[in-house]
């Protein structure tokens, strides 16, 4: 856990917890509209958790999601910072990672003429929903493990 905790004011907490709750209701009213075409046809428990485990494979591969939230936090980086951010990260592995989240439709690469070339990486329009979409996930666990508290 990064030290010290972020604590931050009592109702911007309770909005947290708030906008998680919302985002729970919002996932069993999602999981309750496929489960009515669940088992109809082809469609089978089986049939829901291959679909899910392809859908999710892009997150499944470790510094996936690192480099993901290192976008999504702090918009635009070059490669080095991103390196610099993510400790214990090899620069052929950040390399990998990029180009496949680039394959995978979410990160762009952008380069910009120089002298010198610059070279930077942000999230594309479906990398910022993906961020968008884990960060109440993410603001939970922060909270659940003491990383963000309440004043």
């Amino acid at each position: 856990m990064p030290q010290p905790p972020m604590t931050i004011p009592a109702d911007d907490y309770q909005s947290l917890q708030e906008g998680i709750g919302e985002t729970l209701n919002h996932g069993k009213a999602i999981r309750t509209a496929l489960a009515k075409h669940s088992g109809k046809g082809p469609y089978t428990a089986e049939w829901e958790v291959e679909a899910a485990v392809e859908a999710l494979h892009v997150f499944a591969s470790r510094w996936t999601i690192e480099i993901l939230a290192t976008l999504y936090i702090t918009g635009p980086r070059r490669f080095n910072e991103i390196k610099n951010m993510l400790s214990g990260i090899s620069s052929r592995t950040l390399s990998d990672k990029l180009r496949f989240l680039a394959e995978e439709g979410l990160v762009r690469r952008v380069v910009t003429d120089g002298p010198p070339v610059k070279v930077s990486y942000e999230l594309n329009q479906h990398g910022m929903t993906c961020g968008r979409l884990l960060s109440p996930l993410v603001a939970h666990l922060k909270m659940e493990h003491g990383s963000v508290t309440s004043a």
